[in-house]
């Protein structure tokens, strides 16, 4: 058992890709003579000697423009969901490209750039107000953005601590709920080896609609749809058994 608690509270508003590095380790064309080097040393002076044994500062290198390490943004950067950091002042500090654009979406581009709508801010506040009850545990804070039928965020709220400042940072994780589900409904299409109107029919169930609605956007009857879905659970069911 953590001490990690979850608080789920929806929030509704009424509104009418992964950075690969390859690193290659070189070793050295021929062996060093460390006698000779040693010698060498021996007779520097006792400033370039001191100079000499220093070790290298092991802070990661910094972007200038915002002070974040660099490795951090890139691995920001692939992320599929939305990442936002945001100060206690409200004030944006990065965010990945796909956060920019869920913020876009959720502030129907009427909200100035590298502003935070007020939505996902509301989420951040119920963050910040518990900090003085539950000082002792990792909060997350969840909540649900909704734009229109057809656009859905799940929003997360944590406390980020980065060496880099004295004071934390709020980590925003913005995930689209539409796509998670059809991402969802493509896995399983490939895992069950669904065919190509199951595969339709499932994804269409996993996104919540019912029988008829379902029959109706692909144009069949209910019956229909009962029976591709009797097809798709026997799938599920034989491979759950051949893998027991």
């Amino acid at each position: 058992m953590t001490n990690q608690q979850l608080f789920t509270k929806p929030i509704h508003i009424e509104l009418s890709q992964v950075v690969s590095s390859t690193y290659e380790l070189h070793k050295p064309d021929k062996k060093l003579d460390y006698v000779k080097h040693f010698k060498h040393y021996c007779s520097l002076p006792q400033s370039i000697k001191v100079e000499a044994t220093k070790p290298e500062s092991s802070k990661p290198e910094l972007d200038s423009e915002e002070g974040l390490p660099l490795l951090l943004k890139a691995i920001i950067e692939g992320f599929v969901d939305g990442v936002l950091i945001i100060t206690t002042n409200q004030e944006l500090f990065h965010a990945n490209e796909c956060g920019r654009r869920m913020c876009s979406q959720i502030s129907q581009g009427k909200s100035p750039i590298n502003s935070i709508p007020q939505p996902i801010w509301r989420v951040c506040e119920s963050l910040i107000d518990s900090r003085e009850l539950f000082s002792d545990r990792k909060l997350i804070i969840e909540a649900e953005i909704k734009v229109n039928k057809s656009v859905n965020f799940r929003v997360r709220v944590r406390w980020l601590t980065l060496e880099l400042s004295r004071n934390p940072y709020l980590l925003v994780t913005l995930e689209d709920k539409h796509q998670s589900t059809q991402n969802s409904a493509i896995t399983d299409a490939i895992k069950y080896g669904l065919s190509h109107r199951e595969k339709e029919v499932w994804l269409l169930k996993k996104a919540n609609l019912t029988y008829e609605e379902i029959a109706q956007q692909l144009y069949i009857s209910i019956n229909t749809v009962k029976k591709h879905l009797k097809s798709i659970y026997a799938k599920q069911k034989q491979l759950m058994q051949y893998q027991n």
